[in-house]
């Protein structure tokens, strides 16, 4: 490798590259174009806005600007069967979008949608910007498909990520975002905003003194909204149903050896185990709350065992695994948002990202102790757009008393993040009433 192209394989195209919108749908909220607005201008950009608020619609509009700007294509990213999602959308707002499973088809449209997983079929140099759809779920991926992902955009002049949980339980995680945008690296982002404890170099803390300009300086790429009102709106069509969450525990047949009865389980082997032994137990619970009623639900599970004793024993159900062909996939859920299949038994892993399943308001969860697993499947349903109370039916054991306790550790953190990252956007911005909308415009903080 010569020196130059060590260079150009090191370059990262500046910071701020967009330009004016030249195309704004009718159908977008005022809030929804102000977003728009931005990120174009940005030209490269992460919005964090939360379920229901139509990252898809945002995200669409802001491929069609880059494409009519630059007349190149731009190709969204997405999880697995959320592409027909993109398309039909695109369909609403009168914008032509192809999906693309194995590269470029002959007349493909200017906004190309495929999966993540089918990247390695598409070249960089024939998109002049790139979307990923959900973009907090590429830490879920293996070392390799998270490489290739940001080595696809670091050239692309043109860059949006959308997702509802960045960084939901570690601020950290915000410098994967950034790196992939082409601003600050992630280790530059620690070594300038954090600081570790000198015991353990994994363990790294926020700075006191850097806390406000750390949440600026993540203002100047991303915005973040959990609702209209965030940014001066009225929330008015996106109020939240009833969300009633429903905790069930249940015993093992029989205790361990050697105790008359079951103890909190101790690491991870020990929940392990204390999973694995209570899955008929816990499976026949859920199952007998999701056959006590005839309505749509979604059984999520954990373990592969755990699915298909669920799938087994719940009327009308589909099973979604990880060993079954992406066409499959994309037919069961397409399937069961449709109304062909009554409940869905899939892992968060799988199905826990992108997908509206607004049509559906009981979901069944065994909690573990990812924070970002719970919320995506929990807010599949519970989402701007649901008409009805959602109830989730919590089912756990004595011996996950631990995981519970880690699990809602985790939700108050991430509360609190995003309450700071939406607190200190605010505070970057002046909102100036005119024509009956708001319009936000940034401005130097001295004036």
């Amino acid at each position: 490798m010569d020196y130059a192209t060590f260079l150009a394989a090191k370059t990262q195209i500046g910071t701020d590259s967009g330009f004016d919108p030249v195309y704004m749908p009718d159908l977008l909220f005022p809030f929804q174009r102000d977003i728009v607005t931005w990120a174009t201008r940005k030209g490269r950009a992460a919005v964090f806005a939360d379920c229901g608020l139509g990252k898809t619609f945002m995200q669409l509009a802001w491929a069609e600007n880059v494409a009519r700007h630059t007349c190149g294509r731009v190709l969204i990213l997405t999880p697995l069967a959320v592409s027909f999602q993109t398309v039909r959308e695109g369909a609403k707002l009168g914008i032509e979008v192809s999906h693309c499973r194995n590269g470029l088809d002959t007349g493909a449209a200017q906004i190309v949608v495929t999966n993540y997983e089918r990247l390695h079929h598409f070249r960089p140099d024939d998109f002049a910007g790139v979307v990923c759809d959900e973009s907090s779920i590429l830490k879920n991926f293996d070392g390799e498909t998270r490489k290739a992902v940001t080595e696809f955009m670091r050239r692309r002049p043109y860059r949006l990520l959308c997702t509802a949980t960045a960084a939901p339980n570690d601020y950290i995680e915000l410098g994967t975002s950034s790196e992939a945008l082409g601003d600050l690296a992630r280790t530059a982002m620690m070594a300038r905003f954090f600081m570790h404890d000198g015991g353990e170099t994994q363990r790294w803390a926020l700075k006191g003194h850097a806390e406000r300009d750390f949440w600026r300086w993540v203002c100047s790429w991303a915005r973040a909204i959990r609702r209209p009102s965030d940014m001066g709106y009225d929330d008015d069509g996106f109020a939240l149903p009833p969300l009633e969450v429903r905790s069930h525990i249940v015993s093992a047949a029989a205790p361990l050896d050697g105790y008359l009865f079951d103890m909190p389980a101790v690491g991870l082997q020990e929940q392990r185990q204390d999973l694995r032994r209570t899955i008929d137990e816990r499976c026949g619970m859920a199952a007998d709350l999701v056959n006590g009623h005839d309505l749509a639900a979604v059984a999520w599970c954990n373990l592969n065992e755990e699915g298909k004793r669920l799938a087994k024993s719940i009327r009308g159900a589909v099973e979604v695994c990880g060993a079954d062909p992406e066409e499959f996939k994309e037919e069961a859920f397409a399937g069961f948002v449709s109304g062909a299949f009554r409940v869905l038994v899939t892992k968060p892993t799988i199905a826990g990202f992108g997908l509206n399943l607004q049509h559906c308001a009981h979901e069944t969860f065994f909690p573990s102790h990812s924070y970002e697993q719970y919320y995506q499947a929990v807010r599949r349903c519970w989402r701007f757009g649901q008409k009805n109370p959602v109830v989730v039916d919590m089912i756990t054991t004595d011996g996950q008393a631990d995981v519970l306790a880690n699990l809602n550790r985790k939700t108050e953190q991430a509360r609190a993040m995003f309450d700071s990252l939406v607190s200190f956007m605010w505070r970057e911005m002046v909102v100036q009433k005119t024509t009956g909308y708001a319009k936000k415009e940034e401005i130097p903080q001295w004036l």
